[in-house]
Protein backbone atom coordinates (compact mmCIF):
# COMPACT_ATOMS: atom_id res chain seq x y z
CA UNK A 1 0.00 0.00 0.00
CA UNK A 2 1.45 3.38 -0.99
CA UNK A 3 1.19 6.38 1.30
CA UNK A 4 -1.33 8.97 0.24
CA UNK A 5 0.17 12.28 -0.87
CA UNK A 6 -0.70 15.12 1.45
CA UNK A 7 -1.39 18.64 0.30
CA UNK A 8 0.10 21.64 2.04
CA UNK A 9 -2.18 24.64 2.37
CA UNK A 10 -0.97 28.11 3.27
CA UNK A 11 -3.43 30.88 3.97
CA UNK A 12 -2.04 34.42 3.81
CA UNK A 13 -3.56 37.80 4.43
CA UNK A 14 -3.61 40.30 1.56
CA UNK A 15 -0.22 41.91 0.90
CA UNK A 16 -1.50 45.26 2.19
CA UNK A 17 -1.68 43.80 5.71
CA UNK A 18 1.89 42.56 5.55
CA UNK A 19 3.43 45.85 4.48
CA UNK A 20 4.28 48.04 7.46
CA UNK A 21 7.62 49.58 6.61
CA UNK A 22 9.66 50.87 9.55
CA UNK A 23 9.76 54.55 10.42
CA UNK A 24 11.91 56.12 13.13
CA UNK A 25 9.94 58.86 14.89
CA UNK A 26 11.32 61.54 17.18
CA UNK A 27 9.83 63.48 20.05
CA UNK A 28 8.74 66.39 17.86
CA UNK A 29 6.53 64.10 15.79
CA UNK A 30 5.07 62.12 18.69
CA UNK A 31 4.47 65.18 20.88
CA UNK A 32 2.62 66.77 17.98
CA UNK A 33 0.33 63.77 17.87
CA UNK A 34 -0.40 63.29 21.53
CA UNK A 35 -0.38 66.87 22.82
CA UNK A 36 -2.68 68.29 20.11
CA UNK A 37 -0.08 70.56 18.53
CA UNK A 38 -0.93 72.45 15.35
CA UNK A 39 1.09 69.92 13.32
CA UNK A 40 -0.95 66.97 14.65
CA UNK A 41 -2.71 66.17 11.36
CA UNK A 42 0.50 66.23 9.35
CA UNK A 43 2.17 63.98 11.93
CA UNK A 44 -0.68 61.48 11.92
CA UNK A 45 -0.67 61.30 8.12
CA UNK A 46 3.05 60.48 8.14
CA UNK A 47 2.78 57.40 10.38
CA UNK A 48 -0.14 55.63 8.69
CA UNK A 49 0.66 51.97 7.98
CA UNK A 50 4.17 52.27 9.44
CA UNK A 51 5.92 50.25 12.13
CA UNK A 52 7.13 52.95 14.51
CA UNK A 53 10.57 52.84 16.14
CA UNK A 54 12.44 55.14 18.52
CA UNK A 55 15.34 54.99 20.97
CA UNK A 56 14.41 54.39 24.63
CA UNK A 57 15.10 58.05 25.36
CA UNK A 58 11.77 58.93 23.70
CA UNK A 59 10.07 58.07 27.00
CA UNK A 60 12.14 60.61 28.94
CA UNK A 61 11.70 63.27 26.26
CA UNK A 62 7.93 62.80 26.27
CA UNK A 63 7.84 63.00 30.06
CA UNK A 64 9.80 66.25 29.84
CA UNK A 65 7.27 67.71 27.37
CA UNK A 66 4.42 66.66 29.67
CA UNK A 67 6.08 68.36 32.64
CA UNK A 68 6.52 71.55 30.61
CA UNK A 69 2.87 71.48 29.53
CA UNK A 70 1.76 70.92 33.14
CA UNK A 71 3.80 73.91 34.26
CA UNK A 72 2.10 75.98 31.55
CA UNK A 73 -1.30 75.19 33.10
CA UNK A 74 -2.06 72.48 30.56
CA UNK A 75 -2.29 69.59 33.02
CA UNK A 76 -5.20 67.86 31.28
CA UNK A 77 -3.48 67.96 27.88
CA UNK A 78 -0.28 66.65 29.52
CA UNK A 79 -2.09 63.81 31.28
CA UNK A 80 -4.19 62.78 28.28
CA UNK A 81 -1.19 63.03 25.99
CA UNK A 82 0.92 60.74 28.14
CA UNK A 83 -1.88 58.19 28.35
CA UNK A 84 -2.16 58.25 24.55
CA UNK A 85 1.63 58.02 24.17
CA UNK A 86 1.80 54.98 26.45
CA UNK A 87 -0.87 53.25 24.36
CA UNK A 88 1.01 53.76 21.09
CA UNK A 89 2.73 50.82 19.42
CA UNK A 90 6.30 52.14 19.23
CA UNK A 91 9.23 49.73 19.39
CA UNK A 92 11.84 51.24 21.71
CA UNK A 93 15.51 50.41 21.18
CA UNK A 94 18.69 50.62 23.27
CA UNK A 95 21.55 52.69 21.87
CA UNK A 96 25.23 52.26 21.18
CA UNK A 97 26.40 55.41 22.94
CA UNK A 98 29.81 55.74 21.26
CA UNK A 99 28.20 55.66 17.82
CA UNK A 100 25.61 58.23 18.91
CA UNK A 101 28.35 60.55 20.18
CA UNK A 102 30.23 60.20 16.88
CA UNK A 103 27.11 61.17 14.91
CA UNK A 104 26.39 64.10 17.23
CA UNK A 105 29.88 65.47 16.71
CA UNK A 106 29.88 64.80 12.97
CA UNK A 107 26.60 66.62 12.32
CA UNK A 108 26.65 69.14 15.19
CA UNK A 109 23.56 67.59 16.80
CA UNK A 110 22.53 67.11 20.39
CA UNK A 111 23.04 63.63 21.76
CA UNK A 112 19.28 63.20 21.78
CA UNK A 113 18.88 64.05 18.10
CA UNK A 114 21.87 61.92 17.15
CA UNK A 115 20.20 58.95 18.86
CA UNK A 116 17.27 59.12 16.44
CA UNK A 117 19.66 59.45 13.50
CA UNK A 118 21.70 56.49 14.74
CA UNK A 119 18.57 54.33 15.02
CA UNK A 120 17.38 55.27 11.53
CA UNK A 121 20.77 54.26 10.14
CA UNK A 122 20.83 51.08 12.23
CA UNK A 123 17.38 50.02 10.98
CA UNK A 124 18.01 51.38 7.48
CA UNK A 125 14.73 53.23 7.88
CA UNK A 126 13.50 56.76 7.20
CA UNK A 127 13.43 59.29 10.02
CA UNK A 128 10.36 61.49 10.57
CA UNK A 129 10.96 64.75 12.43
CA UNK A 130 9.82 68.36 12.51
CA UNK A 131 13.35 69.42 13.50
CA UNK A 132 14.99 71.07 10.48
CA UNK A 133 18.58 70.52 11.63
CA UNK A 134 17.99 66.85 12.38
CA UNK A 135 16.21 66.40 9.05
CA UNK A 136 19.16 67.89 7.15
CA UNK A 137 21.63 65.63 8.98
CA UNK A 138 19.42 62.62 8.34
CA UNK A 139 19.12 63.43 4.65
CA UNK A 140 22.90 63.57 4.34
CA UNK A 141 23.72 60.60 6.57
CA UNK A 142 21.02 58.19 5.39
CA UNK A 143 21.81 58.94 1.72
CA UNK A 144 25.43 57.94 2.36
CA UNK A 145 24.58 54.46 3.67
CA UNK A 146 25.35 51.45 1.51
Amino acid sequence: MTPTARALYIAEPPAAYLARPPLVVDCSLISGLVFNEHWQVLASERIVNRALHAPFLLQAEMASVAVKKSRQAQQQIAQEGMVLFQSMDISLHPLRALEVVALALRYQLSGYDAAYLWLAAELNAPLATFDEKLAAAAQTHLASLP
